[in-house]
């Protein structure tokens, strides 16, 4: 198969109603809600609203999914990062704590910026994030 009939081009600039920018700005800052449930809103937040939005708003779909697979992306890091303190008994956290800062502070910002251009209607594609859900 070719990697047009994987992954359809989104929709272009501008073809989404207000309605469905304003769920796909929904599906990236429904991300936020991880700083109140303890990191479970990161993925359930996008997930919600894919899930729901995937048969009727094909702009909103597209970008609660790559929302989606950059908070499982910045999941399977911090996972990484706590087993890298874990196995070097502590002394990886000269190494973990501020990689763990500069990315709390860049998930943070890229999360606001992408929220921002899927209102404005411009498709958005996260940087280093894996494509785990098709």
């Amino acid at each position: 198969m070719s990697d047009y009939q994987n992954n359809p081009p989104p929709p272009p600039v501008g073809d989404a109603s207000s309605e469905e920018r304003q769920w796909a700005m929904f599906g990236h800052l429904s991300a936020l809600t991880g700083v109140v449930t303890g990191g479970v809103g990161n993925i359930v937040g996008p997930l919600v609203i894919w899930l729901v939005k995937k048969d009727t708003m094909s702009f909103a779909a597209d970008q609660a999914k790559e929302a989606l697979n950059f908070n499982i992306t910045l999941a399977i890091v911090a996972l990484a990062l706590v087993v890298l303190s874990v196995v070097t008994l502590g002394i990886g956290l000269i190494v973990v704590i501020p990689l763990s800062i500069a990315l709390g502070v860049a998930w943070l910002v890229l999360t606001i910026m992408a929220g921002i251009k899927a209102n404005e209607g411009v498709t958005y594609r996260y940087p280093f994030t894996l494509r785990l859900i098709k």
